[in-house]
């Protein structure tokens, strides 16, 4: 089985949100965490070949990383009442998410990463 570089960056940015999540269910914002944690898990199972048999791939994963992209932006803007409320960790998910979305829909075309 060969991974791309492309399933790596996801994989790393799934890893960054769902890191993210429970750092923030810690700290006490658990509502909007708790769903990051859920859609996180689920877009890494995605990646699991088994469920690739099940699922369709690229409508499992286009879809949860839009819904993870849109959790991240919400735990962005309700950063919390701590002063350091993990804002880098946050911003780091939100661009590879981000990148990935762009690059796994086809609106960039980067040779070596496909």
């Amino acid at each position: 089985m060969v991974i791309s570089l492309l399933t790596l960056i996801a994989i790393l940015g799934g890893v960054l949100a769902l890191v993210d999540g429970i750092i923030r269910v810690r700290r006490g914002n658990a509502v909007i965490a708790v769903i990051e944690i859920i859609v996180a898990a689920l877009f890494l199972i995605a990646f699991i070949p088994p469920l690739a048999a099940i699922i369709p791939v690229a409508v499992a994963t286009t879809t949860l990383a839009i819904i993870l992209l849109i959790v991240l932006v919400i735990q962005l803007v309700v950063r919390g009442t701590t002063r350091r409320s993990g804002i880098a960790l946050t911003t780091a998910a939100i661009i590879i998410i981000a990148f990935w979305l762009i690059v796994a829909l086809g609106w960039l075309s980067i040779p070596g990463l496909v």
